[in-house]
């Protein structure tokens, strides 16, 4: 689709611009996306405010081009380009009309979205229920209490845009890839989520060797390394040296993982089952592969790094 988009662009800029369009709004589809993350959509594409308003549903969702969420701002002008959803509701773009052609299927994707959310919310699963931010508190805590959650709970992320809610002291069992969020108050659970996500880009599939299950909170400032890494986002001249490596042979990538997550050389060497001097010429081969020592501390944290990379590049949010 990323090379079709762009041959696309070359020719006509507006088709290609609505066919990024359209799959965006799949992907927001096909992960069963919230109302906001399709507003959200909505403004980052076309540049503006983006506003969602379900009166009978009690929807007010508002989201600068920045994707940050918005408070109240002010009422609706008609001339701006918008879409009815339904029941009196709408999206409008905050800016004068009327819409190009990129504005127009920005709408016609978004309203087709979010009449699909809020079909599916008609009689939801209380555990959905309790992700979603803009389910109103009230909704959100009567679920809560369906599901026995008590006062606090995580969120728990899995692969194919899936997610769990468990209570708080339940064990995660580590037989999936699973992004496992901070034990919150049940109404701050979409928070809870989204940094389940975050965490999951972290968790390894094959052929990783690394951990499948990563939490939230012992992420610390690896979270803005997740920030930085997106679909379009160019990998680093680390991350293609880290997956020019691994493609050289199988033990290359089991060996730099070890190596970057164990305390010693020797521990590493247990890891992967190998004699200590095995591991020692395993890994002159590998740093000949990469083009920088990793036995001191500054290579091992450059190591570390394009691991986190590598994994944020293999798993996009």
């Amino acid at each position: 689709m990323k090379d079709l988009v762009g041959r696309l662009s070359a020719l006509d800029p507006d088709a290609g611009a609505a066919l990024k369009v359209i799959a965006y709004f799949d992907r927001l589809v096909d992960a069963h996306a919230g109302l906001e993350p399709i507003v959200r959509g909505a403004a980052v594409l076309s540049g503006c405010v983006a506003r969602l308003t379900v009166p009978d549903r009690r929807v007010r969702v508002r989201v600068d081009p920045d994707g940050r969420r918005l408070d109240s701002g002010p009422p609706p002008e008609p001339h701006w380009p918008s879409a009815e959803v339904r029941s009196g509701g709408a999206l409008h773009l905050e800016r004068p009309g009327p819409a190009g052609p990129v504005d127009a299927m920005v709408l016609e994707r978004a309203v087709a979205a979010v009449r699909g959310v809020l079909d599916r919310t008609v009689e939801r699963n209380p555990r959905e229920v309790v992700l979603d931010a803009t389910v109103p508190a009230e909704t959100r805590l009567r679920a809560a209490r369906k599901l026995c959650l008590g006062d606090t709970a995580r969120a728990v992320a899995l692969d194919g845009g899936r997610a769990r809610v468990e209570s708080a002291g339940t064990p995660i069992p580590g037989d999936q890839r699973q992004g496992v969020g901070p034990v919150v108050p049940v109404l701050d659970l979409p928070g809870s989520l989204a940094a389940a996500r975050t965490a999951l880009r972290f968790a390894a599939a094959e052929p990783d060797p690394g951990p499948r299950v990563v939490h939230a909170d012992e992420l610390g400032g690896l979270t803005v390394l997740a920030t930085a890494v997106g679909h379009d986002t160019e990998p680093a001249p680390d991350v293609v040296a880290l997956d020019r490596a691994r493609s050289s042979a199988p033990w290359v990538l089991p060996t730099l993982v070890a190596v970057a997550g164990s305390p010693s050389l020797r521990t590493a060497a247990a890891t992967l089952v190998v004699h200590h001097s095995t591991l020692q010429e395993r890994l002159a081969h590998g740093e000949h592969l990469l083009g920088w020592p990793v036995r001191d501390p500054r290579g091992r944290l450059r190591l570390q790094l394009a691991i986190a990379l590598w994994r944020l590049h293999r798993n996009p949010e």
